[in-house]
């Protein structure tokens, strides 16, 4: 095993050579089992340990084992204790989810405080298998049945070409002490219960079964790498980066074939999970939209806009009299000048400053909010305003009003009130303009 390690690292993981690398040690058999061949190869390893104190003094009695390993081996050592219970009732989610949550976080924590180049964890042939099964199990798409991956940006797995069996083998032959978790041996989490009862039958159906789903693991790989390539290709066909959305073009996704497939994986990585919805939502009437925790799709015409959602967008914000400049929420000089220049531009604007009453107000528009369009006679609702100029709902809620006191003064970038425009008796002219 350790020769079939050493021949898979020059092979295929050779950027771990000479790099300072943090281990995630457990004290079971699949942790110790690497940290004793990376230390039979004479890498620069440190360890971290996580004491989730869900075990009482089986989690302490760990921490206490792999301390002394440490110490024995003379290997710098990180511990953390968490308080995972609070952590999941806070979260309202699985200790599972929990533990992985505060575990890679601390350890990118540590990549960054102490300046290690790649984090290594003990994952192995057959949990790639597992987390398979349980991504068959629960529906997916082709890349939850690509098994765990070897690496994640600075996160490496090294065994994963290794069986279960073979760890164990090795362990035996080399006197390798660990630590048993008891909540491996219930079946009460779907992983336990596949490990202990599905898995030992398809092994039996198939003695060769692991290298059958190897294999097996290398075609979908590969599969999902030339599905990722098409996606990319596609993608700077039908969708524009336009500021902050994304907007699909519906007329170009509509002449792909399985433009369901496409959406899948443009959307994916933004947290969707409603995936009937957002392919009935290209047929929706405009206005319909699907939201993830994130982000939300909106239909608007012939486009689907993706855009962030924003924890502020119902802000105000003031405007003081000697201001000279806002940088939120939109960057707005303001200058005052002796006579009107390009005046026709919509980015800006020149406002008789005696007719303000300060402080001036940035805010998003309400329902009821109307202006007197500067070149038009009457006044007009923002909303019809809004119609009017095809604004779609993001725009709508993009949309940031100017205001002196309740009038507006402007519709940022768009419109300005003849109210507050200039005249032959004005004293003082502020230029409000875009930067």
């Amino acid at each position: 095993m350790l020769l079939k390690l050493q021949n898979h690292i020059n092979s295929n993981l050779s950027f771990l050579t000479e790099k300072k690398l943090l281990l995630a040690v457990s004290g079971g058999i699949d942790s110790m089992v690497l940290l004793h061949l990376l230390k039979q190869l004479h890498f620069d390893i440190s360890v971290a340990h996580c004491n989730f104190n869900l075990r009482g003094e089986e989690s302490d009695d760990d921490e206490n084992f792999v301390k002394s390993l440490c110490n024995d081996l003379n290997i710098k050592l990180f511990v953390n204790h968490f308080k995972t219970e609070e952590y999941t009732n806070s979260n309202k989610q699985s200790i599972q989810v929990s533990a992985r949550e505060l575990r890679y976080d601390w350890f990118n924590e540590l990549l960054q405080q102490e300046n290690f180049d790649y984090l290594l964890t003990a994952h192995h042939l057959d949990d790639s298998l597992e987390t398979f099964l349980i991504n068959f199990t629960r529906g997916t798409g082709l890349e939850g049945l690509t098994g765990i991956p070897q690496q994640n940006d600075r996160i490496v797995r090294p065994l994963l070409v290794f069986s279960r069996l073979e760890i164990e083998n090795y362990a035996k032959e080399n006197n390798i002490q660990w630590r048993e978790d008891s909540s491996n041996a219930s079946d009460k989490y779907l992983r336990n219960k596949l490990r202990h009862d599905i898995v030992p039958i398809l092994k039996e159906m198939n003695p060769n079964f692991l290298n059958s789903f190897q294999q097996t693991l290398e075609n979908l790989q590969q599969a999902n790498s030339m599905v990722g390539d098409a996606s990319r290709i596609e993608y700077d066909k039908v969708v524009k980066n336009i500021g902050l959305q994304k907007q699909i073009n519906l007329k170009e996704l509509m002449l792909l074939p399985n433009y369901q497939a496409y959406l899948y994986q443009w959307l994916k990585p933004f947290g969707f999970t409603a995936w009937d919805d957002i392919y009935d939502l290209v047929d929706a009437q405009s206005g319909k939209q699907i939201f993830s925790e994130k982000y939300r799709l909106l239909k608007d015409r012939e486009v689907l806009i993706l855009e962030e959602l924003s924890a502020n967008e119902n802000d105000s914000h003031q405007i003081a009299e000697n201001q000279t400049e806002i940088k939120h929420p939109i960057p707005v000089k303001i200058s005052y000048v002796t006579n009107v220049t390009d005046a026709g531009s919509s980015e800006t604007i020149f406002v008789d400053k005696d007719s303000l009453k300060f402080p001036l107000v940035f805010r998003k528009w309400r329902q009821g909010d109307y202006f007197y369009p500067f070149g038009m006679d009457g006044k007009k609702k923002v909303s019809k305003y809004f119609k009017d100029e095809k604004f779609s709902l993001i725009d709508k809620e993009n949309a940031w009003l100017l205001c002196s006191g309740e009038e507006i003064v402007w519709i940022v970038g768009k419109r300005a009130d003849r109210r507050y425009s200039v005249t032959k008796t004005t004293q003082t002219i502020i230029k409000f303009e875009l930067m």
